[in-house]
């Protein structure tokens, strides 16, 4: 299982891989947002509230799941640190 983290601008940021899964979960001032593969990199990203939570909506692009997972957290992508793990995600 792979672990990398990284914090900055008040957010952190957990990557980790599972069995069938990458997720990149954030967490800033109570507020949590995660954005999740599947292992193979090949499908499109799911936003979650939570690691665990339903999936409230997919994307093809990195960067627009970073601005959902931003919103949700209530800041600005650009404040979302993404460890070097994680940097490869998306199609």
């Amino acid at each position: 299982m792979t672990d990398d983290s990284a914090e900055a601008n008040g957010v952190t940021a957990r990557y980790t891989e599972t069995d069938t899964e990458r997720v990149l979960a954030f967490g800033a001032d109570g507020s949590t947002a995660a954005i999740a593969q599947n292992r193979d990199g090949y499908a499109m990203l799911k936003v979650r509230p939570t690691v665990e939570g339903d999936e409230l909506e997919r994307y093809y692009g990195f960067e627009m799941a970073l601005d959902h997972a931003a919103e949700l957290l209530g800041t600005s992508p650009h404040d979302l640190p993404v460890p070097e793990s994680a940097a490869d995600m998306g199609m």
